[in-house]
């Protein structure tokens, strides 16, 4: 069954606002956001560092892939367990009835981060998407936590749901369409340059300008605090920014390992002669 859920619903589960909160990233805690394939364990161990180290309590939710059923002894762990994580525990259902339930969210008001794992985004939003166990991953940003994932476990992050069809990934803006928000007014794509993916954004983004697309490649991650993120890993991120272009004309740039990025501002800044703003990139609409 298709579910779609109303803006009203989701902003419903939200924590009240702060007086000073901050305009697209978490109030409070950490994000970790990577574009998926095979990581280095730098990326996880910088996950299991926000969430206060190793023995943190670790909630993993591998609803994305599809299975019916994930054990303690899934083989998804081993990628935590090598960065060194000792204490985690796997959470999943497909009822959102469960997800619902005070028993069923109790680890999650333990726990010190949270890692999505892979799959389809769309499950994630059908089993959790306005429930108590949305709520709880709000309360544990709101505490100061760290919320992660890779590939579905990076686009679910954002506010609009790309590649959410159920018919097949490659339909942009489907029947899925509201992902959990945790980085508002943005669309987060991944896999992007290893599947080809780096024009596909520009569809989302010409439809619903006001969104900021940021695409994520293997084995790269953006980590959010505040309203900032830094870019790790191995590969490039790329920015989709409706009201700023290359001076050649293109329509989106890449950031590198170690490049930084203000949300709130749109702007980049890279570490070459100290903190710079990216040069080329132009505060003007795209040529359509």
């Amino acid at each position: 069954m298709i579910r779609r859920f109303p803006l009203a619903l989701a902003l419903a589960v939200l924590p009240p606002t702060p007086l000073h909160t901050q305009e697209i990233g978490p109030a409070g805690g950490s994000l970790v956001i990577v574009g998926g394939g095979q990581l280095d364990t730098s990326i996880l161990e910088r996950f299991l560092e926000l969430a206060g180290g190793a023995d943190a309590p670790i909630i993993v939710i591998p609803t994305a892939g599809g299975a019916d059923e994930y054990g303690p002894y899934w083989e998804g762990l081993r990628g935590l367990k090598a960065a060194g994580a000792t204490n985690l525990t796997v959470l999943h259902t497909t009822d959102r009835t469960v997800a619902n339930s005070d028993a069923f969210v109790e680890p999650l008001r333990r726990a010190r981060g949270v890692w999505f794992s892979g799959g389809r985004q769309w499950r994630l939003a059908d089993s959790y998407l306005g429930t108590k166990t949305h709520e709880e991953l709000w309360a544990l940003l709101g505490r100061g936590g760290v919320i992660g994932g890779t590939s579905a476990g990076a686009t679910i992050q954002g506010s609009y749901l790309a590649r959410g069809d159920t018919r097949n990934n490659t339909i942009m803006m489907g029947d899925h369409e509201e992902g959990m928000g945790f980085l508002k007014r943005t669309s987060i794509d991944q896999h992007l340059l290893r599947r080809n993916r780096q024009f596909d954004l520009l569809e989302v983004v010409r439809a619903h300008p006001d969104l900021l697309g940021i695409g994520i490649d293997e084995n790269t991650a953006i980590v959010v605090e505040g309203d900032r993120f830094t870019v790790i890993g191995a590969g490039y991120v790329a920015i989709y920014d409706h009201e700023r272009a290359l001076d050649s004309g293109g329509q989106f740039y890449f950031l590198a390992p170690g490049d930084r990025f203000d949300l709130k501002n749109r702007l980049a800044e890279r570490p070459t002669r100290g903190w710079e703003p990216l040069e080329r990139v132009e505060h003007r609409p795209w040529r359509e």
